[in-house]
């Protein structure tokens, strides 16, 4: 495009009655609020997402933490040698304790980034009002830096920035790397902390079932119930990922397997030697 080109566009821009000098700050956090969610709803509208998927990879990547934890307690405690009882006992307590702290750390993180988010886009809605023409060059610059040639550079810019909700969250993304977050901390908590709670109790449904109807399953037998049932539950979760990774479901659902497997040995390893370390319990 020829330079007396870019030149007409940019007077038309200074002429446009959104010119930046006629924008208070409030026009402005208004106009990058209304385009946030616009933006937010087609990119859900894009992909698929609705008020049910959305939080799939919490339930996902919690319930297998909350199997694969609950399964090495499980196996730890039978390479132990301990009783069914202590199974119980400490599996709920890993069930209540992990899955509060994870609900909590996925919650904190949530929180996080939503008011870093929240306080970038304010400051940098100041400082577009207070300089305008020194966040066209910085944004210019990061265009630059991707291999734009200058004209395409200051002439996408100059577009961007007529809209001022399309200016603060283009600058957020460009040069923060920053993205619009939908997600509510709270729920993103209780995805975790349902999700670990539910899977992970697949690995003490026996025991549960042997105490309230006593089935009289021998220790063997019970832990391989458990087994069974853990390694179900692990490749269907991990088979599921599929929806946030969109990888092979076969391919994930072994390689869930996998760690699983692997956690369960290393936990029923360290039951065993501690149990030929201390003794026989009596």
């Amino acid at each position: 495009m020829s330079k007396q080109k870019i030149t007409e566009k940019r007077d038309a821009f200074r002429r446009s009655p959104f010119s930046w000098k006629k924008h208070s700050l409030m026009d402005v956090k208004a106009a990058a609020q209304d385009h946030e969610q616009k933006r937010v709803a087609q990119a859900a509208q894009q992909n698929g997402a609705t008020g049910k998927s959305e939080y799939l990879g919490n339930l996902v990547y919690g319930g297998l933490d909350g199997i694969i934890t609950t399964f090495a307690v499980v196996s730890g405690v039978v390479g132990a040698s301990l009783s069914p009882e202590i199974i119980l006992i400490l599996g709920i307590s890993n069930l209540l304790a992990d899955g509060f702290s994870m609900a909590t750390g996925a919650y904190l993180s949530a929180k996080s980034e939503k008011e870093v988010y929240t306080r970038e886009r304010e400051h940098l809605s100041e400082t577009i009002v207070k300089e305008p023409e020194k966040e066209k060059e910085s944004l210019t610059e990061g265009y630059l830096q991707q291999g734009y040639p200058p004209e395409d550079a200051k002439l996408l810019v100059e577009i961007i920035s007529r809209d001022p909700g399309r200016w603060v969250n283009t600058s957020l993304a460009e040069k923060l790397l920053l993205l619009p977050q939908k997600r509510k901390p709270l729920l993103e908590g209780l995805a975790v902390l349902i999700s670990f709670v539910i899977a992970g109790s697949v690995p003490l449904l026996v025991y549960f079932a042997d105490l309230i109807f006593p089935i009289e399953l021998s220790t063997n037998s019970a832990f391989l119930w458990a087994v069974g049932l853990s390694g179900l539950a692990l490749f269907g979760l991990g088979a599921a990922k599929v929806f946030v990774t969109k990888a092979n479901a076969f391919r994930s659902g072994i390689d869930m397997l996998l760690v699983g497997a692997l956690a369960a040995l290393v936990a029923f390893s360290v039951g065993t030697f501690l149990k030929n370390l201390v003794g026989q319990p009596a």
